[in-house]
């Protein structure tokens, strides 16, 4: 599991802010924000590639909204499931869990990608070092 979220922080942190600020702990917020800023700074964006980069992360946050609240209304629900043993319950819940995880990581994946597209080639290769700057960092190689 702890895996998971450390993906999700590095995919986050390069998609500059493609994250979704309901399905982190908020203790990871200030870190993906500084990780944010840190990707943006290095990478030397223009007042366009900024401009673009902001309405991507527009679009991908509007997008996955409504599967925070589904993740959040699920988590919930499994928690009162483990609670009262129902493991018929748990089963449903934890597979339908996996698959919203699952659209979520696809509309940050997207994000991530047409952040990309905007990027020259010197600045991919600048996010990819940076991407395994990260990775090296949170132990995640």
């Amino acid at each position: 599991m702890k895996r998971i979220w450390i993906t999700i922080v590095t995919i986050s942190a390069m998609a500059a802010g493609f994250a979704v600020a309901q399905t982190a702990a908020p203790a990871a917020a200030p870190v993906k924000a500084r990780l944010q800023k840190q990707l943006i700074q290095s990478l030397d964006l223009t007042a366009a590639q900024k401009q673009q980069a902001k309405t991507i992360l527009q679009g991908t946050k509007q997008q996955a909204q409504p599967l925070a609240a589904q993740i959040k209304q699920q988590r919930q629900s499994l928690n009162a499931a483990i609670q009262s043993g129902d493991t018929a319950q748990i089963q449903q819940l934890s597979t339908s869990l996996g698959t919203l995880h699952g659209q979520l990581l696809a509309i940050r994946s997207a994000g991530k990608a047409q952040f990309y597209a905007l990027l020259t080639p010197d600045q991919k290769t600048k996010a990819a070092a940076f991407e395994q700057k990260v990775k090296d960092v949170l132990g995640d190689k």
